[in-house]
């Protein structure tokens, strides 16, 4: 499936710059994050720098792959690439490789390959691929459900494995679904179902119960004429429920250090030995995370002069929290410039994918955007401490060949799609 010689392509150089700038710039912080003494080999493979090097020489390859396949394969195949990366998922649990309590990756000699990381590309062609088939009508319960269990597959099979953070990329869907017309209704539910589960933990279930049921019955009796005393009973239930679970999936269901992070998040713990303890233990990482931010101040350290960071004080600096060495080692600076690079990415990327002629390359336009903005929001959020710390790399950025490469595969089909908008009719 070699790209037709007789069509014409475009490709959109200013994603593709955007791209190649997060990429060289995420690895001089990963060679900051990860260097060992004053002299640098910058092809030592026994050193994170050196095999990102590595990854990023080989991705070149697979842009070249990527671009050279005819933009209608990956419609055609769709269905097909998402089973094969399902097999591949489940394949983890026979043969998978722990690390760090995570069965998530399949061992290959020295190095690793984390299927997950791959699923989410395939999961938006098959959303794409469903959402623009002629029989799909997305306001209908039917492939609502039919979408939610594309979706929910492989973020189910990934949670199994112990993998929260990956788990949670999966709702960014939703937005793709909205924009294709989900009723709002799902929205609203999400949010308020959020917001029950906050105020559960925070308050406990009494207390939530009881504002939620005068909430709903205030809103009942202002608005008789569209709500049913049926339906308020109905939401009252619900909230109550919701409130009773969350609760009993906190304390029973998550794992002692899960519960440690959103106890930390919430200020849960009211005990203040017990508090610092937990700070201390669970929450190190990010107490040194944020000291190697402030201390960066405005125009940062300069490069490789982060005390903190060569002093190795934040544990795995290069992956989950290579935000922390930009922060040091380049100030406000340097962070202001990759959150903007980050979201002028997110602005091509939706201006490309409204443009599209085709509603197949439209809705993978909007996957890409949706997973790229969930994992930027939740890394940079977890790494200054506005959300719970969630394992989830900064894309592009974050050490890691298969995120590296899984990224790329991601948005390079986009590209490849908007390509062939010229010719499509």
């Amino acid at each position: 499936m070699v790209r037709d010689t007789n069509r014409h392509f475009k490709f959109d150089w200013i994603t593709i710059f955007l791209f190649f700038l997060l990429v060289g710039f995420g690895w001089l912080n990963i060679l900051s994050a990860s260097h060992v003494g004053t002299d640098i080999d910058y092809f030592d493979l026994s050193q994170p720098y050196g095999k990102q090097l590595v990854f990023i020489f080989l991705n070149l390859i697979l842009i070249v792959l990527v671009l050279a396949i005819d933009a209608k394969f990956y419609e055609r195949f769709a269905s097909i690439i998402y089973i094969v990366s399902m097999l591949s998922l489940i394949g983890l649990f026979i043969f998978g490789k722990n690390v760090n309590g995570a069965t998530s990756w399949y061992g290959i000699g020295s190095f690793t390959i984390q299927p997950s990381e791959f699923a989410k590309s395939a999961t938006a062609l098959a959303i794409a691929k469903h959402l623009s088939d002629l029989n799909t009508n997305i306001k209908t319960f039917k492939d609502q459900l039919r979408t939610f269990a594309i979706i929910g597959i492989p973020a189910i099979l990934v949670l199994l494995q112990n993998d929260t953070g990956s788990t949670i990329v999966y709702g960014a869907f939703i937005y793709v679904l909205f924009r294709e017309g989900l009723p709002k209704v799902y929205l609203i539910t999400a949010f308020s179902a959020l917001i029950l589960a906050i105020l559960s933990l925070k308050f406990g279930f009494i207390i939530t119960s009881v504002i939620s049921t005068i909430i709903i019955i205030g809103v009942y009796y202002f608005n008789k004429k569209r709500i049913r005393i049926y339906q308020a009973v109905f939401l009252v239930v619900v909230a109550i429920s919701i409130a009773f679970g969350v609760k009993f999936f906190y304390q029973s269901i998550l794992q002692p250090h899960q519960q440690d992070r959103i106890s930390l998040w919430l200020r849960l713990e009211k005990d203040p030995a017990k508090l610092e303890a937990m700070k201390k233990t669970f929450a190190y990482n990010l107490n040194e995370s944020e000291k190697a931010i402030s201390s960066g101040g405005f125009t940062g350290k300069g490069f490789l002069e982060g005390t903190r960071t060569t002093g190795k004080f934040v544990p795995e600096q290069h992956t989950d929290y290579i935000f922390s060495t930009v922060g040091e080692e380049w100030g406000f600076l340097g962070s202001t410039f990759v959150v903007v690079t980050f979201v002028l990415l997110l602005l091509r990327i939706l201006h490309l994918a409204e443009i599209q002629k085709s509603q197949f390359s439209r809705v993978y336009g909007y996957s890409v955007a949706a997973i790229i903005f969930i994992h930027f929001f939740v890394n940079i959020g977890m790494v200054m401490g506005l959300i719970p710390t969630i394992g989830i790399p900064l894309p592009m950025f974050s050490y890691g060949g298969s995120g590296l490469w899984a990224f790329t595969i991601l948005l390079f089909i986009f590209i490849k799609l908007d390509s062939n908008r010229i010719n499509e009719w």
